[in-house]
């Protein structure tokens, strides 16, 4: 469903936002956030998808007082994270990280220092890009970040 909403399928933004507003609820840091942070696209990649699908996410999630926050900008195109090769999770990983290392910065003038930031992504593999995001916030003075994700892939069930 992730993936069809990535590539077109806007009308799943109701079902995905009704599942991203009950991970909110159960997520014990709803009443901590002021701001929700999309992750953003590069400009190109925006371009030529037409939206960013987190930014879509982010409008749909249900609270009384936190606002978007759109300050967190892709300042150098990546490689898409899936496109990346896999021999194994540990090399992967370090791959996916190495790819998005450095993408991120925050706008001048921003209002995040001192402020508790929910990060809005659809789905996270290893991670890399929403620590990167997160490392980049709390450089920018974020006293807090959480993420929101739909969905958790490539894990090891055992």
């Amino acid at each position: 469903m992730i993936l069809s909403f990535k590539n077109g399928r806007t009308e799943l933004d109701l079902t995905l936002g009704f599942l991203g507003n009950s991970a909110l609820q159960g997520g014990g840091f709803v009443n901590a956030i002021e701001f929700f942070v999309p992750v953003p696209l590069h400009w190109s990649r925006r371009l030529v998808r037409g939206y960013n699908q987190s930014l879509v996410l982010a409008k749909k999630l249900k609270h009384p007082t936190a606002k978007i926050n759109t300050d967190l900008v892709r300042i150098r195109y990546t490689k898409p994270q899936t496109s990346l090769a896999i021999t194994n999770f540990e090399a992967y990983a370090a791959k996916r990280a190495r790819n998005v290392a450095g993408a991120f910065a925050v706008r001048y003038g921003h209002k995040l220092a001192g402020r508790r930031i929910c990060l809005v992504d659809d789905i996270k593999t290893t991670g890399a890009t929403l620590n990167e995001c997160a490392k980049t916030l709390k450089q920018a003075g974020a006293s807090k970040v959480f993420a929101l994700v739909l969905a958790v892939a490539g894990q090891k069930i055992s």
